[in-house]
């Protein structure tokens, strides 16, 4: 990082920003809406995840997506420590 550039952590996004992700594209065969919701959870804040979903829903992607693998995201964060937040944000009825 250039020393003119200072890392921000903790920062909450704008729904811009949010919205942006949904123009990520996968690597060929790979699944686009399986791809666009792991990078959404690797990199965004469980509180920002939860505001994502909604921009992702209304885009017409679909959370049951599945990895190559067969997995849903949903299945693959049941197994980690601080997945919670984001399983709960998955699965909320209010927002299907």
């Amino acid at each position: 990082m250039k020393k003119d550039k200072q890392k921000v952590i903790g920062e909450e996004l704008s729904d811009e920003r949010l919205k942006a992700l949904l123009t990520l594209e996968p690597a060929v065969g790979s699944s686009r809406d399986y791809h666009i919701l792991l990078r959404a959870y690797r990199y965004l804040r469980a509180d920002d995840f939860a505001r994502f979903i909604p921009f992702y829903l209304a885009a017409g992607l679909n959370l049951d997506a599945r990895d190559s693998a067969g997995k849903t995201l949903a299945e693959t964060i049941t197994q980690h420590h601080h997945g919670q937040p984001y399983l709960k944000a998955l699965t909320d009825p209010v927002r299907h």
